[in-house]
């Protein structure tokens, strides 16, 4: 199996300090849907790491996230490739859970989901929180330049993090492995 796991603001759609908090908030960055169904078609599997505190900050309700949630996937189906499993974060950043990035709870999640080791799997975030989640169980880290990414390229990244302005030059890189 071909596993990624990409986190979701600032990646896979637009983020926002304020938090994206409904579906017309939940806006698809250019060429990031297309992406993801490319390597969904070319055989990969497609997870979905992501803090969601706004939900215990109560700025919107689960039934809202699975909502932006459906919609990746309806949109990523609609070009022939498919969303394999989104694990999210519910917790606020003083919750002390195991599963906010960069704590390595929801990659253990997805680990324990596909029976699988994250040795060398690739992981894909705007953030250093991300990276750091993703390489404390041996992933590979890529950073994108989209959301928070400029803003992370100029701190001390993980060993190894390669850098790409945004999910679909991500995509391409993989593909032409």
């Amino acid at each position: 199996m071909q596993l990624i796991i990409l986190d979701r603001d600032g990646v896979i759609n637009e983020d926002s300090d304020a938090f994206v908090k409904s579906l017309d908030e939940w806006v698809p960055l250019p060429g990031a849907i297309d992406a993801i169904a490319r390597l969904s078609r070319a055989g990969w599997t497609i997870a979905v790491a992501t803090n969601q505190s706004g939900l215990a900050r109560g700025l919107f309700s689960p039934a809202t996230l699975d909502l932006m949630h459906a919609r990746l996937e309806k949109l990523v189906a609609e070009q022939g490739g498919r969303i394999d499993l989104i694990r999210y974060c519910p917790h606020g950043p003083d919750a002390g859970c195991d599963c906010r990035k960069p704590q390595a709870g929801l990659f253990q999640q997805i680990a324990t989901y596909f029976a699988c080791d994250l040795h060398g799997v690739p992981t894909v975030g705007d953030s250093l929180r991300d990276l750091q989640a993703g390489t404390s169980v041996g992933c590979t880290p890529y950073l994108v330049l989209t959301g928070k990414g400029q803003k992370t390229a100029s701190q001390t990244l993980p060993a190894d993090t390669r850098i790409f302005a945004d999910l679909a030059a991500v995509v391409d890189h993989l593909l032409e492995a």
